[in-house]
């Protein structure tokens, strides 16, 4: 059975920085793109970021510049740094593969607030 567990959020002023991991288990996520999705109260779920199987990575254009996705394949883990955060970074982030699987972990919540 394929797990995913999210990690690393937390409430953060606007211009501070977070990051992210996700633990994958029940495959060997390196085989598959990865990417991290968020879901803002109200909103649907998008994808934010992306990185392939030939650990090639592609953005939103909402955090382009400002988000690092990347992965440790030894440890089947994978991490988005998120630098100069602003509110509408607020949400519930999760990582899946792309396109996704139907498991979904629960989630990690970010709040960006003054």
């Amino acid at each position: 059975q394929v797990q995913f567990v999210e990690s690393g959020g937390g409430l953060v002023q606007p211009g501070g920085s977070l990051r992210l991991s996700c633990t994958v288990s029940g495959y060997i996520f390196s085989m598959y793109a990865m990417g991290w999705y968020r879901q803002a109260p109200g909103r649907q779920r998008v994808l934010v970021a992306t990185i392939t199987r030939e650990g090639l990575t592609t953005y939103g254009d909402s955090v382009k510049g400002r988000f690092t996705i990347s992965r440790d394949i030894a440890k089947n883990t994978m991490y988005l740094r998120m630098n100069t955060l602003k509110p509408e970074d607020t949400a519930v982030y999760y990582c899946n593969k792309v396109p996704p699987g139907v498991d979904w972990g629960q989630g990690t919540q970010v709040t960006v607030s003054s």
